[in-house]
């Protein structure tokens, strides 16, 4: 999720910046949390991937003398996962700051009492910066407490190789090659004839990006909810729009049209700088990551194009602030001065992370951004448009576990290790084990 449009802030935004969020976000508290008449305050922030963050920092600290801000950054969620698990559980160690992601906030919304209730810190006023359904997604049931401020929303796109499509006589221009695909089974049978072209590139970098993508696709098209229903009790093997998921991306890998990869991991990232794979399912913040590992081997290569199957959205995020900090009152000002509409335009433009409040997604620095990496594409129109049809998803508590249990079921099929024809029964039983 790195830096898509490399460009920073420029001075005049950085001077909007720190003018008006140093006023929205309380430069002088003076209570021991970072104001001017107390000590020196270091908030540390974890957070995974990349959230675009690193200049918003600069200007925070800038408007808040006192306050230092560390960020700790791993790679992936599965990287993340782990850690955050520990720092709750334990009830130390968590920084002051801590970013939910769209899979495990269902979790902490059932630790409700291990996190400040943003409420609490001004949080009330805020409603009007978010996507309704984003608000409503960090609130607690009975909405009594707002655990997390949303960040970003993953609208889902087809990011593509024109070179390798140009070498298999495919289309290269971003709108013909999105009516190659309306549906899964045209773009299975693209890759198809991809592959009897192009026979050392695979057609996708893997199955699980495609499950990720359908279960989604099929769950807000459809019940609403995906591996558990709204009572969050397991509904894996019971809902048509997994088992759909499932088929669709089943015949992905039965048919050898993957390279088995999982995104972000060692081989996926050095697959980016060859000719590994010509497609992957591509949420807004996955262009930056393409961008980090592809580097110079993947400019004005890659390109974006409409996703099969309609609307769709993978990933996004919150920002919760645990009661583990010695700092609540000022990491609580930080976690709404980065997911202001100001803060979400900003993180947008230094990481592509398509933000959550609708104002930052009308702003013309969203709406009209292009991706020079991505050959010019009109991101920024390409993602609102999606965003626009995006319905959410309920996610049960173990939603994660779950899914990487059920990906690695897909792999193994395309590796060799599982029969297609009893991937199923198999992928339930994991999914039961994963869920107790």
């Amino acid at each position: 999720m790195r830096a898509i449009m490399r460009r920073g802030l420029s001075t005049a935004m950085a001077a909007v910046l720190v003018g008006s969020l140093s006023v929205a976000c309380g430069g002088d508290d003076g209570d021991g949390d970072g104001g001017s008449d107390s000590g020196p305050v270091e908030l540390t922030v974890d957070v995974f991937g990349e959230p675009g963050y690193d200049a918003l920092y600069k200007q925070y600290e800038q408007s808040h003398p006192n306050v230092k801000i560390k960020q700790r950054k791993v790679s992936t969620l599965d990287e993340y996962k782990p850690r955050i698990q520990q720092w709750m559980a334990t009830g130390s160690g968590a920084g002051d700051v801590v970013m939910l992601e769209e899979g495990i906030l269902p979790l902490y919304m059932q630790q409700q009492a291990k996190f400040l209730n943003l409420f609490d810190y001004g949080g009330k006023d805020l409603e009007k910066n978010f996507l309704p359904w984003k608000w409503q997604m960090g609130l607690t049931a009975d909405g009594k407490q707002l655990v997390g401020l949303g960040t970003d929303i993953g609208p889902l796109a087809m990011c593509y190789r024109k070179d390798l499509f140009k070498k298999a006589g495919l289309p290269t221009d971003r709108e013909k090659v999105g009516q190659l695909w309306a549906t899964w089974d045209e773009f299975l049978a693209t890759g198809q004839k991809f592959q009897q072209k192009v026979p050392g590139t695979k057609w996708l970098d893997g199955p699980t990006a495609v499950f990720r993508a359908t279960v989604l696709q099929n769950a807000g098209a459809g019940p609403g909810y995906s591996f558990f229903d709204k009572s969050n009790n397991l509904a894996y093997d019971s809902n048509p729009a997994v088992k759909q998921a499932f088929d669709t991306s089943l015949k992905f890998a039965e048919n050898k049209l993957t390279a088995d990869m999982s995104i972000f991991t060692p081989p996926w990232q050095t697959a980016l700088k060859r000719n590994t794979f010509a497609a992957l399912p591509c949420p807004s913040w996955m262009l930056g990551g393409i961008e980090e590992f592809s580097g110079d081997f993947g400019k004005g290569k890659w390109d974006v194009a409409k996703t099969p199957g309609g609307a769709g959205y993978w990933g996004g995020s919150w920002l919760a602030v645990p009661k583990q900090t010695k700092h609540a009152k000022a990491a609580a000002e930080l976690a709404k001065f980065l997911t202001s509409p100001e803060g979400q335009v900003a993180a947008y433009k230094a990481a592509n992370v398509f933000p959550s409040s609708p104002q930052a997604a009308q702003d013309p620095a969203v709406a009209g951004a292009k991706s020079a990496y991505f050959g010019d594409a009109p991101v920024g129109q390409i993602f609102g448009e999606l965003a626009a049809g995006v319905k959410p998803v309920h996610l049960g508590p173990k939603n994660e576990d779950v899914r990487a249990a059920v990906e690695n079921v897909l792999i193994s099929v395309g590796q060799g290790r599982q029969k297609p024809a009893d991937a199923w029964a198999k992928s339930v039983d994991e999914a039961k084990k994963a869920a107790r």
